[in-house]
């Protein structure tokens, strides 16, 4: 087994790409106050800070409001704002009132994906840049509503697919691309874990907590630590599940490593084994995404995560006719056919998170669009939500993309669109 690091590929076109995009966002630090890029924070939570943080750290930008629905959160937020960037931002409840504050340039959307719809496409109406977080949206029409809007009103958008900015998946891509493995016949990807789980008895939420406003569009369900901070992930009404909520990140890093377009067709199996009782969404859960190329094949377990070999617990297996390459965060490998012992680790680190922000600033103030462009985060989006509908549905969804409809299955193509409820209103009027 041989093994090397980020130099041996700083050369390749994708790592010249990242570090000039960094740098060209970090050349911002210099810029005086009215040049600043002003900023405002929808959802103050976990996300919520972490892609504040980094935008701070790229420099050039003041957070001049927060909006959240959990008073503490605000607060907390706002004072944890206050003393990294010396200026305490304003602070909302709703976030209409955060989009009309006076000066603002861009936002970033950190709510659960069932609040990404309705503020994306009211700030993007009012011409300010979005970082939203992924997935682009909770269901398919949502998101072909949320692309409408940016195309008519033209602004900066990134979705949060930090993978875009993972140098060890750019060397994968570029190696592969060169022919080194030979034609790609499947791809598999996968993400073990334990999930963490918290006591699912349905209770009065907590005082600082507008429940109501929380669950805004999406039905109303009894709150419970279970289904409320962090752990609406697994709750079928808000995250859809492990493959919606991390899974998308390798389903998208395929995409963009093999230039796929969404898959013809797809079947699911699983269930709650392990959680019963606990989640809504499967524990276990296999998806095969038939795309034109290849089949691509998602795997995922919240229990037992005790691995015979930890270390491919997180990534995407691309088998090749004369080769297999591993891809993860920060590692890639290449297993030569009939060579084990040959095996090629490259470690490659990366700040995704850094990245991703910076290419975002640095879109914002050129005035282009960065490395997740919106019709890409639809399609890699559409792609896991198809993988739901066959599992809900168990059933084969057959996906016709330009049409943007499934075939054949009214089951599977009610679950397009889910309707609001009121007084909220679906933006998908099609």
């Amino acid at each position: 087994m041989t093994r090397s690091n980020r130099r041996t590929f700083l050369r390749t076109s994708a790592g010249t790409v990242a570090a000039g995009t960094l740098a060209r966002a970090l050349s911002a630090r210099g810029a005086d106050a009215n040049d600043r890029i002003k900023m405002g924070l929808i959802g103050a939570g976990g996300y919520g800070m972490s892609d504040t943080k980094a935008a701070l750290g790229v420099g050039g930008v003041e957070i001049v409001a927060v909006c959240d629905v959990d008073s503490s959160h605000l607060e907390q937020g706002a004072d944890a704002i206050a003393k990294l960037q010396n200026a305490r931002p304003k602070t909302f409840k709703h976030y209409e009132e955060l989009l009309d504050v006076a000066g603002l340039d861009a936002v970033i959307i950190a709510a659960p994906p069932h609040w990404h719809a309705l503020p994306f496409i009211a700030a993007v109406e009012k011409g300010l840049a979005v970082y939203s977080e992924k997935p682009l949206a909770y269901d398919i029409r949502e998101g072909r509503a949320m692309v409408e809007a940016a195309t008519k009103h033209p602004v900066t958008v990134q979705i949060g697919f930090q993978r875009r900015q993972s140098q060890a998946m750019a060397e994968a891509k570029t190696f592969m691309a060169e022919g080194k493995v030979g034609r790609i016949v499947q791809v598999d990807a996968q993400i073990h874990y334990w999930a963490g789980t918290k006591d699912p008895a349905p209770q009065e939420p907590p005082p600082e907590l507008d429940w109501e406003l929380w669950c805004g569009p999406a039905p109303k369900i009894p709150y419970s630590p279970q289904v409320g901070h962090r752990n609406w992930r697994l709750e079928k009404t808000t995250g859809h599940g492990h493959l919606v909520d991390w899974g998308i990140h390798l389903i998208d890093a395929v995409r963009m490593m093999l230039d796929l377009a969404m898959p013809r067709q797809v079947t699911a199996a699983g269930g709650i084994y392990q959680y019963e009782g606990i989640i809504t969404t499967p524990d276990t859960l296999t998806v095969h995404f038939e795309f034109d190329r290849l089949p691509v094949v998602w795997r995922h377990r919240l229990w037992g995560a005790q691995e015979y070999n930890p270390s491919i617990t997180n990534g995407i297996f691309f088998f090749g006719e004369e080769a297999t390459v591993f891809a993860g965060d920060r590692r890639w490998e290449v297993i030569p056919k009939g060579k084990p012992d040959k095996r090629e680790v490259h470690d490659a680190p990366a700040d995704m998170g850094g990245l991703h922000m910076a290419d975002f600033l640095a879109a914002v103030r050129s005035g282009s669009q960065p490395s997740c462009r919106i019709e890409d985060a639809f399609r890699s989006t559409g792609t896991v939500q198809l993988g739901m509908i066959a599992y809900e549905t168990a059933s084969t969804v057959r996906w016709h993309e330009e049409s943007e409809e499934i075939l054949d299955n009214p089951a599977a193509a009610k679950l397009l669109k889910r309707d609001y409820r009121p007084p909220y209103q679906h933006p998908y009027q099609g």
